[in-house]
């Protein structure tokens, strides 16, 4: 009896087990999981903005954050969370308005219109502009890297 070698014996049922990966890693992955987190990060964030929570938006928000208003001000994350808790201005309602929510990776882009009630230095004020949001996955948790504001 000859002795078959094992590449001669399993050889052509691994030939087909790596093909038929290879075929399913063609098929996007569904990423519903991670887009319910990120929807979910939004709304802790915007829920942390209303409060003046200073240890969330620590928590949500990536070290090398990067926070552009539509006014053209660009702040770093101690300053955004400065200006958030302590600042003059303080919102009374946060709603993201036509949100989506696109990934690549361990990136994710948020879009949405970033719609507002607040007091600005006491003075009541609405605000409805554009926003882009960069999350970036960090250690299993979505983090806010990136954020633009933008006239509408």
């Amino acid at each position: 009896m000859k002795r078959m070698t094992t590449w001669k014996k399993y050889g052509k049922s691994v030939l087909i087990l790596a093909a038929v990966l290879f075929v399913f890693s063609l098929y996007p992955q569904d990423t519903t999981p991670d887009k319910e987190r990120i929807a979910k990060a939004v709304a802790s964030l915007y829920k942390a903005m209303v409060d003046r929570d200073e240890a969330t938006l620590t928590d949500l928000t990536a070290e090398s954050l990067t926070y552009g208003h539509s006014s053209g001000t660009i702040e770093n994350k101690p300053q955004y969370i400065e200006a958030v808790v302590h600042g003059d201005f303080d919102f009374i309602t946060i709603v993201p308005a036509d949100q989506t929510i696109s990934i690549s990776g361990n990136t994710a882009m948020v879009r949405h219109i970033f719609i507002t009630d607040a007091l600005n230095a006491g003075n009541p004020v609405e605000i409805r502009i554009g926003c882009l949001m960069v999350f970036q996955k960090q250690k299993g948790q979505w983090k806010l890297l990136a954020r633009q504001a933008y006239k509408l």
